[in-house]
């Protein structure tokens, strides 16, 4: 039963502040999308950490993180997890958030330095819900294999660390236009995806000028979906290569 309240998420890979091609530099253009969305808390995927070359070259680079850019005033908690770590910088995955983060990790999955995965594990303390809420944020690998092994830590990390009757957030990009995942997420472990259960399907999202691939989703545990949709506008369609995607959840009492 929703108590009245809800939960407003948004997934979004945003090909390091880039359009597709790496044409233009787009962050700002990004900040000002998410923004309109105003939601609770924002997923984001291929977020560059640092570049020292870039940082340099493109006369609009902020002077802070990525991460920090685009949290700005609107989402005062964030976490961070670096995934690829080279030379001049590093990449990977953060969590924005409206709420205190009460706790969060970046556990690392990856085969090999230059191209790393890390699953992010935020835990967030939001006053209407009874429980912590349990986020986690993920870019799995382009090989089935190293998706199926990615997978089985997740599973393992759930399993020890989330609670079974904590509301749980699964959001990002998973690489698996073949539904894999399923296996693990719906059938090991009880969760659901968002779109899959509010239209039938997952929702395509790759590449954003022609959606063909369902790569990105929203998986969740006790918590009630509301709705759900695509952000493939025009104006989208100018930023990263990958769709963004919404969900509002409302909790289970």
């Amino acid at each position: 039963m929703n108590n009245g309240q809800s939960l407003k998420i948004l997934t979004y890979n945003i090909h390091k502040g880039f359009s597709v091609g790496n044409f233009r530099f787009v962050l700002h253009q990004i900040r000002e999308a998410i923004e309109t969305a105003d939601v609770d808390l924002v997923f984001l995927q291929e977020i560059q950490g640092e570049h020292k070359l870039k940082n340099n070259r493109v006369s609009d680079w902020p002077s802070e993180a990525q991460f920090e850019f685009l949290a700005d005033k609107m989402w005062p908690h964030y976490a961070y997890g670096k995934n690829a770590i080279y030379y001049s910088g590093h990449h990977g995955n953060a969590i924005l958030s409206k709420y205190p983060i009460v706790e969060w990790e970046n556990i690392n999955v990856s085969n090999h330095r230059r191209a790393s995965r890390s699953l992010l594990h935020a835990v967030i303390d939001i006053p209407e819900s009874e429980e912590y809420v349990h986020t986690f944020c993920i870019h799995l690998g382009l090989r089935a294999p190293e998706r199926r092994r990615q997978l089985q830590v997740l599973s393992h990390r759930i399993e020890s660390h989330v609670p079974e009757q904590s509301p749980l957030i699964i959001a990002g990009d998973f690489n698996d236009w073949l539904g894999q995942a399923e296996k693990s997420l719906s059938h090991r472990l009880g969760l659901s995806e968002v779109f899959k259960s509010m239209t039938g399907k997952h929702a395509k999202t790759f590449p954003v000028w022609w959606p063909v691939l369902p790569v990105d989703r929203i998986y969740y545990r006790n918590l009630e979906p509301i709705n759900c949709r695509v952000n493939d506008s025009a104006i989208w369609r100018k930023l990263s290569d990958h769709a963004a995607l919404e969900a509002e959840f409302g909790f289970v009492t």
